[in-house]
């Protein structure tokens, strides 16, 4: 059996795999950062309705989906660089975030989540007892 290797062909099927095509973007652009006891993620969505934005929590594995409409019309492209299509980003959060209290906005072309961290993941104090067996208890901060 003869077979023919296209290493062209092999790298254009590759590189739509790894960035996309245009009527399937694979890069959702993102920041995280944590602020105090919130952490913040800001996914760039620009030129996307805000009706369009899907947001799922199943378990830990925030999914977010977003879609930009290509235009119709009777006109010409002259030129197509913005993907156009459906965006879509898995993040598998920790188990001490509170996923039940994420906040999100979508404003001027960016998608900003709040997600706060779970009280049971917050620093405490412990209460530490003294004394022995006869002696008075006394509770100590630690």
């Amino acid at each position: 059996m003869l077979r023919t290797t296209d290493p062209f062909r092999d790298l254009d099927r590759l590189t739509h795999q790894v960035l996309g095509t245009t009527n399937r973007p694979a890069v959702m652009a993102m920041d995280a950062w944590r602020e105090a006891d919130t952490f913040v993620i800001e996914f760039d969505l620009p030129g996307v309705s805000p009706e369009s934005i899907d947001l799922d929590v199943e378990r830990n594995v925030l999914t977010v989906r977003a879609e930009r409409v290509a235009r119709n019309g009777d006109w010409e492209m002259l030129a197509s660089e913005r993907p156009r299509g459906i965006f879509s980003r898995q993040l598998v959060l920790g188990d001490n975030l509170d996923l039940d209290a994420i906040d999100a906005r979508y404003e001027d072309g960016t998608l900003r989540l709040r997600v706060p961290v779970a009280e049971k993941a917050k620093p405490r104090k412990i209460q530490i007892s003294t004394g022995g067996a006869n002696a008075e208890r006394t509770a100590i901060s630690a």
